[in-house]
């Protein structure tokens, strides 16, 4: 049943998010796909993604929709590079579309989606997990970066 959640939350957000928004956008505007690099792009975004959507439903026994949380906190996997692989997962698929289809709408857009998913983050789930996790979130976010991946061996301050 976790699997369903799962896969129904990866259809309904990012999805909405990654296919039907840049759907809209691009609709009439005679692109086709004919950059191969912004595929890469795309392809390591889902990938991201996909792994991310995995270790919630496996390590945290939830989803990425916000009525079924992770109800253990994840930092395994990418988590332990970046606190927010999900949200780097997103942008790195809306920026390989904007490339793809070289569209300036389309990477307004993901510029767009990367500054209120900052905004959300700093303003509202980072204190919810705080709240919720406790000493383990906190020394979470001593240690593993929002956006930039650690390498091993650094320390992050954001």
């Amino acid at each position: 049943m976790l699997l369903i959640r799962s896969l129904l939350a990866a259809a309904l957000l990012p999805g909405t998010v990654t296919i039907i928004v840049p759907w809209l956008i691009l609709r009439g505007s005679g692109q086709h796909p004919t950059r191969w690099p912004g595929l890469a792009l795309v392809a390591v975004g889902a990938a991201v993604l996909f792994r991310c959507i995995w270790e919630f439903a496996v390590s945290g026994r939830g989803t990425l929709a916000p009525i079924d949380p992770p109800t253990r906190l994840v930092v395994n996997g990418l988590y332990r590079y970046v606190r927010n692989p999900m949200y780097v997962g997103v942008v790195l698929i809306l920026a390989g579309e904007a490339w793809v289809f070289w569209s300036g709408g389309l990477l307004l857009y993901a510029v767009g989606f990367f500054l209120v998913a900052n905004l959300f983050i700093v303003v509202y789930e980072e204190p919810a997990l705080r709240r919720t996790f406790g000493e383990s979130y906190s020394e979470y976010l001593r240690t593993v970066p929002r956006w930039v991946p650690k390498i091993p061996g650094r320390t992050t301050q954001d």
